[in-house]
């Protein structure tokens, strides 16, 4: 089974925190899947504050956000309303499965500590006041972010190095609404 196979298998099969799946979510709006890296994560930090700040705008085109992660529920949603995303729809996977299934994979010593990265999170971590917390999940897992409607991958960002910083609200214009 290719990786777009598991992925769209998946899609079907991920209960969200709202007891609906992700599949039949996608049926009614297109669905912007932001696969995190561990909340202790600058890059994890900055993500939540920067789609925070995105939150109406991505909404107002009709995207739902929905979050992976690797945490527990109760401590995703502490981490969500810290962030001002208070009732965000989320998907625990602390064994990495959706993110595996999805073509995620386990970061060389590169994409987690190269030089780009070191720069990238000392302007993320100081100079834009996101910190370092503790690890809370696999250090290793990269993260990536995949638009999904009608049940289909539509289009995705797959970081390349765990400070990759995508365009969210340019990601959303390959799905329409209606």
């Amino acid at each position: 089974m290719t990786i777009n196979e598991r992925a769209t298998e998946s899609i079907q099969t991920m209960p969200t925190s709202t007891g609906e799946y992700l599949g039949e979510m996608s049926k009614k709006q297109p669905i912007m899947l932001v696969f995190l890296r561990h909340f202790g994560c600058t890059f994890c930090r900055e993500a939540l504050s920067e789609i925070s700040m995105k939150r109406e705008e991505l909404v107002s085109k009709g995207t739902e956000i929905v979050f992976v992660h690797m945490a527990d529920n109760e401590t995703a949603t502490r981490y969500f309303k810290r962030y001002n995303l208070d009732g965000a729809i989320h998907i625990s996977d602390p064994e990495c499965t959706y993110y595996a299934a999805f073509g995620l994979v386990k970061a060389n010593a590169t994409q987690l500590m190269g030089l780009r990265v070191w720069m990238r999170g000392f302007n993320a971590g100081v100079v834009g006041g996101h910190g370092i917390g503790k690890l809370m999940g696999d250090s290793f897992q990269m993260p990536g972010i995949f638009l999904i409607q009608d049940g289909q991958i539509r289009d995705k960002y797959i970081h390349k190095l765990s400070s990759d910083k995508p365009d969210y609200a340019k990601l959303t214009e390959c799905c329409q609404v209606g």
